[in-house]
């Protein structure tokens, strides 16, 4: 699925919404995933159960897969203060900076998020 605006919309989720150190821009974007399938689109409209369930579901996997860093929040992933520049060049420029343990948690949470959402519609009978 690729939705350019859905990925601007995200932007700000990288450092823990906006580089402030607070939840990781991970589990913010599966969650974005879950309710752009899941969610009403208008007001009018009665949200799906399943949004609420699949969010639970998806959050408690995150928590399961940071449970090492201490927490689900981006300073604790990371370990790195995104208002200091050498700091950051570090991150982005060294191989064994902690940004290896992002990448991996990234790739870890998408495959946990893609089977969740396909188990649920292989439950609702509905193609992927």
């Amino acid at each position: 699925m690729k939705d350019e605006t859905a990925v601007k919309a995200v932007g700000a989720y990288g450092g823990g919404i906006a580089a402030s150190g607070s939840v990781c821009g991970t589990l913010l974007g599966g969650i974005a995933m879950i309710s752009s399938i899941y969610s009403r689109s208008s007001l009018d409209e009665k949200e799906d159960p399943r949004m609420w369930a699949m969010s639970n579901k998806f959050m408690r996997e995150f928590e399961n897969l940071t449970e090492s860093f201490g927490g689900i929040n981006c300073r604790d992933i990371a370990r790195v203060d995104w208002k200091d520049r050498n700091a950051v060049k570090t991150y982005y420029s060294e191989p064994d900076s902690n940004r290896k343990d992002c990448i991996r948690l990234v790739g870890d949470a998408a495959y946990v998020l893609g089977t969740l959402l396909e188990q649920e519609a292989e439950r609702k009978g509905e193609r992927s």
